[in-house]
C-alpha cells in the first residue's frame, strides 16, 4: 500500500505525521518504507538524526535521484531505521527530476508514471510504502501522487489549509484523475489542530465536515505538540520513563490503528 500525506499548503504537518505514523506502524509489527521526495530534504534529516542514536554514522549516498536517473534498483538506497522501518533518503539534488524528466525522450503519460515504475518492483516487500513531498505542484510531486495508492489529506485547522486541501483535490481530480487516469483515492481528511480545541479549530473542523462529510474525517486528529518539535532537532526517542514521549506516540498510535481500519474497510 502506497501512501502521501499530502495538502499544497506547506506547513500542515506532513512530514512529521508521515514519519510518525511509519514509526507507529513499524512499531505494530508492519514492514514499512518511507521515501523521501522532497528535495528538502527534512524526513532524511530527521530519521538520519534518529539513526544516530545507535552511534551510527550514515551518509545520502545514493539519494533517490541518483537511483532514479541511474536506472537502479530503489533497494540500493535503502537505510534501515529501525526494526520494520527504512528510509530511502532525498538530498537537494531531487530538485533537478523534474527538468530530468522533461529531457528525457518519453511520453507524458511515462513522465509523471516514471516513479511509480521504479517502486513497483519492491512494492510487495512492504506492507506499507509512505511517500514524502513538499508542497508545491510540479512534475516531481504528479509523480509521487499517480505512485500512490490512498492519499491522508492534512487539513491544519487553519482557513488557508481547508482552501488549500478544497484545491489540491480539485488540482488531483482534474489534472491527475481525469488526464491520466490515476487510480490513487482519498483515504480520509486528517485534522492537525494548531490550538487544540479552540474556537477557530473548531470552525475550521464545521466546515470541513460539511465540505468533505463527517465519514471522511479522521476521527482521531492531531495536535500540535512540543514534543513533535523536539523530535526535529534530536530525533525520534521513545523513551518509557517520558511522559510526554508516551502522549505523543500513543496520539500518532491512534491515527495509525484508525488509518488501518480505514484501509481494511476499503478492500
Amino acid at each position: 500500500m502506497i501512501i502521501s500525506c499530502a495538502n499544497e499548503k506547506g506547513g500542515t504537518g506532513k512530514t512529521s505525521t508521515t514519519a510518525m505514523l511509519s514509526w507507529e506502524l513499524a512499531s505494530m509489527g508492519y514492514k514499512v518504507l518511507m521515501i523521501d521526495c522532497d528535495p528538502q530534504a527534512n524526513l532524511t534529516d530527521l530519521m538520519l538524526k534518529t539513526k544516530s542514536h545507535e552511534n551510527t554514522v550514515v551518509t545520502v549516498d545514493p539519494s533517490l535521484f541518483a537511483l532514479l536517473i541511474n536506472k537502479r534498483s530503489l533497494t540500493d538506497g535503502i537505510i534501515q531505521i529501525k526494526n520494520n522501518l527504512s528510509l530511502i533518503p532525498a538530498a537537494a539534488d531531487m530538485n533537478m527530476l523534474s527538468r530530468w524528466l522533461d529531457k528525457q525522450e518519453l511520453n507524458e503519460k511515462e513522465k509523471v508514471n516514471y516513479l511509480k515504475s521504479a517502486i513497483k518492483p519492491i512494492k510487495k516487500q512492504f506492507d506499507y510504502i509512505f511517500l514524502d513531498v513538499s508542497p508545491t505542484m510540479s512534475l516531481t510531486n504528479d509523480n509521487v501522487f499517480l505512485a500512490c495508492d490512498w492519499l491522508v489529506i492534512m487539513l491544519q485547522t487553519q482557513q488557508r489549509a481547508l482552501l488549500g486541501a478544497k484545491s489540491f483535490l480539485d488540482y488531483l481530480q482534474t489534472n491527475l484523475i481525469n488526464e491520466f487516469n490515476a487510480s490513487v483515492d482519498v483515504l480520509g481528511i486528517l485534522p492537525v489542530l494548531t490550538k487544540g480545541q479552540s474556537i477557530i479549530d473548531n470552525a475550521i473542523l464545521n466546515n470541513a465536515i460539511d465540505e468533505f462529510g463527517q465519514s471522511n474525517i479522521f476521527e482521531n486528529v492531531i495536535t500540535a505538540m512540543e514534543r513533535v518539535k523536539r523530535y526535529d532537532m534530536t530525533g525520534i526517542t521513545e523513551n518509557n520513563k517520558s511522559v510526554w514521549d508516551k502522549a505523543t506516540h500513543s496520539a500518532y498510535n491512534a491515527v495509525a490503528q484508525e488509518l488501518v481500519q480505514r484501509l481494511e474497510g476499503n478492500k
